[in-house]
C-alpha cells in the first residue's frame, strides 16, 4: 500500500472513532431533553388534530355553556384574545 493511501486509511479510521465517541456524546447531552420533547410534541399534535376539527372547539363552547353558563362569557373573551393574537401572529409570519 503506498504511503498516500495509508496515510488517508489512518485518518479516515480517526475520524470515524471521533464521530461515534461524538455521537456517544450527543446521545448523552440530549437524554435530559427527551421527556420535555416528547410533551410538548403530544401538545403540538393535540394542536394539530383540534385545528383539522373545528367541530370540537364549538363543542366544547357549548358544553361549557351548558354547564357552567357564569364562566362562558369569562371563556369566550380570553378565546377572542387568543383567537386574535393567533391571527396577528399568523399574518406577521407571512
Amino acid at each position: 500500500m503506498n504511503p498516500e493511501l495509508r496515510h488517508l486509511a489512518e485518518r479516515r479510521r480517526r475520524l470515524v472513532a471521533r464521530s461515534a465517541a461524538q455521537r456517544i456524546a450527543l446521545a448523552r447531552d440530549v437524554e435530559p431533553l427527551r421527556a420535555p420533547l416528547a410533551l410538548a410534541d403530544q401538545g403540538l399534535a393535540v394542536l394539530r388534530y383540534v385545528r383539522h376539527h373545528p367541530a370540537l372547539i364549538a363543542g366544547a363552547a357549548l358544553l361549557l355553556a351548558v354547564l357552567r353558563p357564569r364562566l362562558t362569557g369569562r371563556w369566550l373573551r380570553r378565546g377572542w384574545v387568543i383567537w386574535q393574537v393567533g391571527r396577528t401572529l399568523r399574518s406577521g409570519v407571512r
